[in-house]
């Protein structure tokens, strides 16, 4: 037998060699009938293919008659051929139903849009016009109704701050939770880097999911009241390799400045209002101060990425590299970040295993902010240099009675606050996670997925002042100072579900099962040491922190005849925040869906291509309340000045800190109803949604009674607020043309907060909790959180004005009428959060040309201008406490003629100005010069400019302004960027 076996393939062999062919063809789109590069074509049940190249064409070798060929490509449905005689095979894909309806991806899982219960959004990063972003959350500016995003300032790689539907909580965290390919991150700053998503290069971002109400992110519990962002990155994906290489320079340069007096309007305030020794101290400099500190500043982002694979192995990796200065001298942020993704099945493709790694090296250079108000503040007749002065040469106010130290009351050169500092730190941080997704063999619609991730950084910094007037001893030396720390951060997550899903057609109906647990684990520990150049005041400290969650989790979702959608989930979660008793808190959520479209009565519209209802209910939680042990008993050592004395030795003591016991989650249960809607085959589609949130246990500082606790006060589940809003967005195709393109989008949101209950027993004599101390009031508060009231409402007094609208000083009105102006006086007037804000989103191409704008609205929003408060009256420029020093103010000096800086003029509402604006953010044309370096090549160039255009009636730089207290302010930049994108 084994001699006939041998004989059999000696001679069928060459027969078999000879029937192999080689296959060529094309794949086109069989609506359009256009070419589609980079489709996948592989022989079934092997490794061996290749993919279309960018005219559609494929060509396959050594290919036996009988085998199966498979052409796959995303968004289109993957077609099988067996292979006959013929050794051409064309092929048409057609649209499979990811393309028709955009695939979402929400908490364990993905759905369609079609097909989502909840309030759900998503955005596509290759969209969004990017220009030099240096964040991933920018990407998200005005694109999402419900969804408002702040950045801090002008300075490179900013942290910004996301509200999703406004904020759920006073005294807790208001950041939505931000997951990043199935790792939820440690959302707070890392030591020296001041933005945990500058981990993330944009140009890996493949899209973003937003998950806005509670039947979308209830399966989150207790880290979702204040939304969800998902953010999926880029993958490798079936075919040849491809590399793309993405890079742009970019110019940063102030649009406005502060108006500060110039030299000649300051040389006659003094010579007008001021004593000849004020008159004696001007100079004959005519310095602009804000023009020293400030800047235009350059920028480069470099970005190359390599991607492919076959039927059984996709792969991505990248890197990219990212050099900003600010426009405030001596700011700077170098980056470099690293990513690979690695995606490949085993099993006949039951058990699938993702890969992904993200890494990022971070350099910073912090300015020391208050150089801008020492610019505002400083005579603007007096030298930036003197050739006599001992502290680097800098022109600094000296005290004349010790002759080398700052004289009191003057403000720091504000150049020499930039120059002889030196704030810098290094950030490394990892994002890794590996998934196992397992279809069982034995039951198909089971499947087991484990997702193992790590998010880990580790930083540290130095913070060095030298040849500083303000670092002169007692004994005239000067030896400045110098501080260090570092800190190591690590989250540690293991996810694991099982889902089932069953299509059961004698019921036309679908089942949709998960469950599963979570354990996520954090440690935070550091050291910081203070005051290095002098051993004897010097301090160290250390610290070590960790928090534990641990979650119990579950869905089911029904389809009844693809029209009725029901979705229940329930979280049961657990955080050592708090103590035994309240450590567990369960989160149910519900949600209905009704898809109208398929209806009979509606199934003949053939203008209406999509109608769905959408109702949900859930309950989320919030376990951020305070600090790691709010709630559990704890000790910390004491300081340098607290030390026990033994013979000659200093013990360190330790001493308890302050906890409360009966710390529990804030809950926050929402209500939510919604339309999503398409005409004419999606040409125009939006939705709307209304909803109401209502949080209760809210957490208030509040006095505790005498013996209670270790703290005469602290924050205790005592209030509650509510929340309501109405979300509108409108996409239209207004144009589509072989040639030609328009694309337009707008969304609409309006938001109200109040605040419903504060104490046990709200009476009339409690005012509330005073908030939002400002610069120039030591001690004092312009806002207030108060029943009745949006949280943050200003808390002022009104002002009097005269016949032509001028403010009286001093002059405010007696609301309660009792003879006398006091603090009873004080009335709540506007808050800063934006009643309405608008985004509107244009896309047109003609041709190989694309032209975009992104535009964005905040109507409602006030703002306290701290600097006309702080820098605007007469004994700001002409202290006679400080007789060797004259400092420098705003115009609105001599608007007002103030004199007095006491506390009631800060405290009134001349200085609360209407903040509304409209901006546009983003401008930019681009053009494709298709096969430019050969074949399969595609280059395209593009200029944008950001932060283009502000319309406001707000007297201040920004009216962008989060918190609503205006001082000190970095200003946002207008950025000119070139850029160049090249893929082959």
């Amino acid at each position: 037998m084994k001699n006939i076996r041998i004989f059999l393939i000696l001679v069928l062999l060459p027969f078999s060699i000879f029937a192999q062919q080689n296959i060529t063809g094309k794949v086109t789109e069989k609506s359009t009938g256009d070419d589609l590069p980079g489709v996948g074509v592989v022989i079934k049940g092997s490794n061996k293919g290749t993919s279309t190249d960018f005219n559609g064409n494929y060509a396959l070798s050594n290919v036996n008659p009988g085998d199966i060929l498979t052409f796959s490509f995303l968004g289109y449905e993957t077609i099988e051929v067996t292979v006959g005689s013929s050794n051409v095979i064309n092929v048409a894909l057609t649209e499979g139903s990811e393309a028709l309806d955009e695939v979402v991806v929400i908490g364990y899982g993905t759905t369609t849009i079609k097909d989502a219960t909840g309030s759900v959004a998503s955005i596509k990063a290759d969209d969004v016009n990017k220009g030099a972003t240096a964040s991933a959350e920018q990407l998200l500016v005005g694109k999402v109704a419900g969804v408002q995003v702040t950045t801090g300032g002008g300075a490179p790689g900013t942290g910004s701050t996301i509200r999703i539907r406004g904020g759920s909580s006073l005294s807790a965290s208001n950041n939505p939770l931000i997951v990043i390919d199935g790792v939820p991150i440690d959302n707070n700053s890392v030591a020296g880097a001041r933005n945990p998503l500058n981990l993330i290069n944009p140009n890996d971002i493949e899209s973003y999911s937003i998950l806005k109400d509670a039947s979308a992110t209830a399966i989150y519990g207790s880290r979702a009241s204040n939304g969800v962002i998902i953010i999926t990155t880029k993958k490798g994906k079936s075919g040849e390799i491809e590399i793309n290489y993405s890079a742009n320079v970019s110019l940063h340069e102030n649009i406005e400045s502060v108006d500060a007096l110039s030299a000649d309007q300051f040389r006659d305030y003094v010579n007008t209002n001021g004593t000849a020794t004020d008159i004696a101290l001007l100079g004959s400099e005519n310095t602009d101060w804000q023009d020293q500190i400030f800047q235009k500043a350059m920028g480069t982002d470099h970005n190359i990425s390599v991607s492919g694979g076959n039927g059984r192995t996709n792969f991505r990796g990248s890197v990219g590299y990212t050099n900003l200065d600010g426009t405030l001298k001596t700011s700077k942020l170098e980056r470099a970040t690293y990513t690979l993704s690695i995606g490949t099945n085993f099993f006949d493709e039951h058990l699938k295993v993702d890969l992904n790694a993200k890494a990022s090296s971070i350099g910073n250079r912090f300015a020391d902010y208050g150089a801008i108000g020492n610019a505002i503040g400083f005579d603007p007749t007096q030298p930036v240099y003197d050739n006599s002065s001992p502290y680097g040469g800098y022109f600094e106010w000296i005290d004349p009675s010790t002759g080398n130290a700052q004289a009191v009351g003057a403000p720091r050169n504000p150049l020499a606050l930039l120059k002889q500092r030196n704030n810098r730190a290094g950030v490394s941080r990892i994002i890794s996670n590996i998934q196992f997704d397992y279809k069982m063999h034995f039951l198909p619609e089971l499947k087991a997925n484990l997702n193992l991730g790590i998010d880990k950084s580790s930083s540290d910094g130095t913070n060095d002042i030298y040849n500083s007037s303000t670092t002169v001893l007692a004994d005239g030396t000067n030896p400045g100072n110098s501080s260090i720390y570092d800190q190591s951060k690590e989250n540690k997550l293991m996810d694991f579900y099982l889902n089932y899903v069953k299509d059961i057609e004698s019921i036309n109906s679908t089942v949709d099962v998960m469950a599963g647990y979570s354990y996520q684990n954090f440690v935070d520990k550091g050291s910081n040491t203070s005051n290095l150049q002098n051993p004897t005041i010097s301090e160290y400290s250390d610290y070590f922190n960790e928090l534990n969650l641990q979650s119990f989790f579950g869905r089911l979702n029904y389809t009844l005849a693809d029209k009725y959608l029901f979705t229940v989930t329930y979280r049961r979660d657990g955080s050592s925040r708090f103590s035994k008793e309240n450590r567990w808190g369960n989160f149910p959520s519900a949600a209905f869906a009704w898809k109208m479209t398929e209806e009979p009565f509606l199934q003949n519209a053939k203008n209406i291509s999509n109608l769905k209802l959408r109702l949900g209910w859930g309950l989320t939680g919030q376990q951020e309340v305070g600090g790691y042990y709010p709630a559990i008993e704890t000790y910390l050592a004491s300081t340098n000045t607290a030390q026990y004395q033994f013979a000659n030795n200093y013990i360190n003591t330790f001493r308890a800190q302050p906890f409360n016991t009966t710390l529990k989650w804030e809950e926050t249960s929402t209500y939510n109803v919604g339309l999503d809607f398409g005409f004419y085959d999606d040409r125009l589609s939006g939705s709307i949604d209304g909803y109401f949130r209502e949080t209760v246990d809210l957490l208030n500082f509040i006095p505790f009674p005498g013996g209670s606790s270790l703290s005469n006060a602290g924050d205790a589940n005592i209030g509650k607020m509510e929340n309501k809003g109405i979300e509108f967005a409108l996409n239209g195709k207004a144009i589509q043309t072989e040639d030609m393109n328009l694309n337009l989008g707008v969304n609409v949101t309006w938001n109200d907060t109040e605040i419903t209950q504060l104490t046990t027993n709200d009476g009339p004599d409690y005012d509330g909790v005073p908030t939002g101390g400002f610069t120039g009031g030591v001690g004092n508060n312009i806002q207030i959180h108060s029943v009745g009231y949006a949280p943050n409402s200003f808390f002022v007094y009104q002002q009097v004005y005269d016949s032509n609208g001028k403010p009286l000083e001093d002059v405010y009105v007696d609301r309660n009428n009792d003879g006398e102006i006091t603090l009873a006086d004080r009335y709540r007037y506007e808050n800063p959060t934006a009643d309405i804000t608008v985004g509107f989103n244009t896309q047109f191409n003609y041709k190989n040309w694309d032209f975009s704008m992104s535009w964005r609205g905040s109507f409602g929003n006030y703002v306290y201008n701290n600097v006309d408060s702080n820098l605007g009256f007469d004994l700001q420029l002409l202290n006679p406490a400080f007789p060797t020093v004259i400092s420098n103010g705003v115009e609105n000096v001599l608007e007002t003629g103030f004199i007095n800086g006491g506390t009631e003029r800060y405290l009134s509402d001349y200085y609360i100005q209407d903040a509304s604006f409209v901006k546009l953010d983003n401008v930019g044309v681009g053009y494709n010069f298709d096969n430019a370096l050969g074949d399969d090549t595609n280059l395209k160039l593009n200029l944008t400019v950001q932060n283009a255009l502000i319309i406001t009636d707000y007297e201040g730089l920004d009216p962008e302004v989060f918190g609503g207290i205006d001082y000190n302010i970095y200003p946002r930049p207008r950025i000119y960027t070139l850029g160049v994108n090249l893929n082959f």
